[in-house]
């Protein structure tokens, strides 16, 4: 029966134990007396869906703390153990696949390399599905209790009814790939086990915010800088993030090819693989034969060379030359959004790290309007690499939340709705 409100009964439950098991995730372990004013929930309705999660195997006993004159009070916390999510990260270099219980502890791990710009459609799934099964298989997996699987893939994610996830990636070559049925046809786990598939910049946003650089942020940009660039926006209005097209932002007309096709995108300056490009083109010799991530390195050892060595004045110059563009491109996110933080991740970003967030703090300063870009922070993300793979499987976990804690059930193809099976029964044969 419906409320006023449009609520049923059933609503009213799902949304007790969603509050319940969030507040317990993130600020937990707590105590039952903790729980109510912490979620607005009456004592009463703190026992039964405690008790409820209890008996789920969802919510576990973690000690006790002393009350005032009273009996100790035991404290509560999520069970670690009671279910399990996959996160997968469709990166620039490596297709990596990581194993996680509810706690994120990671259980397991692979990773596909990937040759330079091999983004064919069918090595990417066939990685993804041997990184699933490989995952898997260890010890520690527990299928039965696996709540979903999350990818972060570069590009746009569309969701359509009919087909699911399909992505649109002009930079990698992929116009409109079904990537959810793909991966599907190609899995063996059941059709009840969900996939969440969204854009890289955005599942690193998630991580960002749960836990590491944005946390108890109201407005924030995550910046990832890999071998492009992209951003994911944080703000009230768009609580779980929204993926932008960053990096396809116009910093010079009739300025250098980007990936996607257009003149002077940002990406064409101060993405990883541009930037490498420029050094090449002026002169500097990144290491042959070698990935993205060891030219970069490379490139940082020329241009910041040990104490009493003369630095390569190109790979400076270049570095320096980034630095400015992608100051300016942040200035146009402080402009647009101002946003109370940018957290600056990816693994190009990282590797720049601390040696190149001053120039770019200071460039966005001078590019943005004043009373934002003084309410602003910029800095580094603290999740490391592994931030996209962590906010793939965030996706699972979220979900899994909203719906109270409750698992998808596999539903047989014949299997009748109640109400008709009751008619059934009450019919004269």
């Amino acid at each position: 029966m419906a409320g006023r409100n449009g609520r049923t009964v059933r609503d009213l439950r799902r949304g007790n134990r969603t509050a319940v098991l969030q507040k317990l995730y993130f600020d937990g372990p707590l105590s039952r007396f903790e729980l109510g004013p912490a979620t607005g929930l009456s004592s009463g309705s703190v026992s039964n869906v405690v008790a409820d999660l209890i008996a789920d195997g969802l919510v576990e006993e973690a000690g006790s703390v002393d009350s005032d004159g009273g009996r100790p009070r035991t404290l509560l916390r999520v069970a670690p153990h009671s279910g399990q999510m996959i996160g997968v990260d469709v990166g620039e270099t490596r297709v990596r696949v990581e194993l996680f219980d509810l706690a994120l502890t990671e259980l397991a791990r692979t990773e596909r390399p990937l040759a330079s710009q091999s983004y064919d459609v069918d090595v990417i799934t066939g990685h993804v599905r041997d990184g699933i099964a490989e995952v898997l298989g260890v010890e520690q997996a527990a299928p039965e209790r696996l709540l979903g699987v999350g990818v972060g893939v570069p590009g746009i994610v569309e969701h359509t009814p009919d087909r699911g996830a399909v992505v649109h990636g002009q930079t990698i070559g992929w116009d409109a790939v079904p990537l959810e049925q793909l991966l599907r046809s190609a899995s063996q786990l059941p059709d009840e086990i969900p996939y969440f598939i969204d854009n890289g910049a955005k599942t690193l946003g998630q991580a960002e915010m749960w836990f590491g650089a944005g946390r108890g942020a109201r407005n924030a940009v995550v910046v990832l800088f890999g071998s492009g660039v992209g951003a994911c926006l944080v703000t009230p209005e768009v609580e779980h993030g929204r993926a932008v097209e960053w990096g396809h932002l116009t910093v010079r007309v009739r300025g250098r090819r980007c990936r996607c096709g257009a003149p002077g995108c940002l990406e064409a300056y101060a993405g990883a693989e541009s930037l490498l490009a420029r050094w090449r083109e002026e002169g500097g010799r990144p290491p042959e034969g070698t990935d993205e991530e060891t030219r970069l390195t490379a490139m940082l050892a020329a241009a910041y060379p040990p104490e009493g060595t003369a630095p390569d004045a190109v790979a400076l110059a270049v570095l320096e030359e980034t630095a400015e563009y992608l100051g300016a491109g942040l200035s146009d996110l402080i402009n647009l959004f101002q946003p109370e933080r940018i957290i600056v991740g990816g693994w190009a970003g990282l590797q720049l790290g601390t040696r190149f967030l001053p120039s770019v703090r200071r460039h966005a300063t001078t590019y943005a309007l004043r009373h934002p870009a003084d309410k602003v922070t910029i800095d580094l993300g603290r999740l490391g690499p592994d931030a996209v793979t962590v906010g793939a499987a965030i996706l699972p976990l979220a979900d899994f939340f909203a719906s109270g804690g409750r698992r998808p059930e596999p539903v047989a193809e014949d299997r009748l709705p109640a109400w008709r099976a009751a008619l059934r029964q009450r019919t004269p044969r």
